[in-house]
């Protein structure tokens, strides 16, 4: 069983090719893992959770934050930036779907909020 700590202190590797999606099952178990919020989103597949915010500073300060560690990771989500909240959206487009990359940066975005 993977935990969200294992995910968390996790890191991307480069992966091509259709080898490396994750199965409906796989996806489930690693999706049961994550926080409450995250869903699946079947037009890319992709995994997807809203957080909020008080305001525009705080969701800025967390989006910037995030784009420093999908740097590091080299493994970069869509975000929707609003005011109050952002939409963080991961899926792995050079394997055509969901990969563990995007398991790995999902928890890594939900470490965010901890520290």
């Amino acid at each position: 069983m993977t935990t969200l700590s294992e995910l968390a202190t996790a890191h991307c590797t480069p992966l091509r090719g259709a080898e490396h999606q994750l199965s409906p099952e796989r996806v489930a178990a690693l999706l049961a893992v994550l926080p409450a919020g995250w869903r699946l989103i079947d037009d890319g597949p992709a995994i997807e959770k809203t957080f909020r915010f008080a305001d525009y500073h705080r969701t800025m300060a967390y989006v910037n934050a995030l784009a420093f560690i999908a740097h590091a990771e080299d493994h970069h989500p869509d975000l929707g930036v609003h005011y109050d909240r952002c939409v963080v959206r991961f899926s792995t487009h050079d394997v055509g779907g969901l990969s563990i990359n995007d398991f790995v940066c999902a928890a890594k975005a939900e470490a965010l909020l901890q520290r």
